[in-house]
């Protein structure tokens, strides 16, 4: 939970670039940071949103790391050279976009770079914001070893009547959700939408899927970014407490 620490216990990490391989053995840069003290510490992959490997993904990796987990943030974008996050992000668009298993591929590496480190306890959780979200659930649906997934505001996890196909939907892969989903998402989203979200339910209802949904009322995409007019402080700090809570049952215990 946010602020729930002891202040007489120490705490410290170690946060760095590290490459490893990717997808088809590529090599990639992966922002990893750990725990220093304690363990053995449960592992997160956090896959980046558009720009892509930003300042904030790192530091929404720290931040889960002050709470007890080694986390691996890859470059998902590597294969398109590299600049600010804006510059990297903008040639992904141009060539067309980042292929799903491109960046299955450096989840799956990532969460094989975790499980095999000397502080790991063997549990690895996944968690995506905005693209990240909606790669999170493709994820959980299609790759071993998740023991617990976090799809916050993914759009195009259910198709968008208004918006252009982008091939499969993640959603037409929800039978092979095999671990926990939570699900953080606003109501005054455009994408998606409340009804894209009902839709994701009801098939995850059908299913018999174990899955949580939170719905913030006041709050649209993206409300965990504090360096725009999105965010909402009181609506991030709930989430983030109910991702922790997430991961701490599913992960720690």
């Amino acid at each position: 939970m946010w602020n729930s620490h002891n202040t007489a216990d120490y705490n410290g990490m170690i946060a760095e670039m590290i490459t490893i391989p990717g997808y088809n053995g590529d090599p990639i840069h992966a922002y990893y940071s750990r725990p220093i003290s304690g363990g053995p510490h449960p592992g997160i992959v956090l896959i980046p949103h558009m720009p892509g490997w930003d300042e904030f993904s790192l530091e929404i990796a720290r931040r889960f790391t002050f709470h007890g987990y080694s986390v691996v943030c890859p470059n998902i974008y590597e294969r398109f050279g590299h600049g600010t996050p804006t510059e990297v992000s903008q040639r992904m668009r141009e060539q067309g976009g980042v292929p799903d298993e491109s960046v299955m591929g450096d989840v799956a590496c990532s969460m094989s770079f975790l499980k095999y480190q000397g502080n790991a306890n063997g549990k690895t959780g996944v968690i995506g914001m905005c693209s990240g979200g909606r790669h999170t659930f493709l994820a959980a649906c299609t790759l071993e070893g998740i023991d617990a997934a976090v799809d916050c505001w993914g759009g195009g996890v259910v198709p968008d009547p208004n918006r252009p196909s982008q091939g499969k939907a993640p959603i037409e892969y929800a039978d092979g959700l095999n671990c926990p989903l939570l699900g953080i998402f606003g109501n005054d989203d455009m994408f998606p939408t409340p009804p894209l979200v009902d839709k994701l339910e009801e098939v995850l209802k059908e299913l018999g899927k174990d899955y949580t949904f939170f719905r913030y009322d006041g709050a649209g995409h993206g409300f965990w970014g504090y360096n725009g007019q999105m965010y909402r402080p009181e609506q991030a700090i709930d989430s983030f407490n109910k991702v922790i809570e997430f991961f701490d049952k599913n992960l720690k215990e």
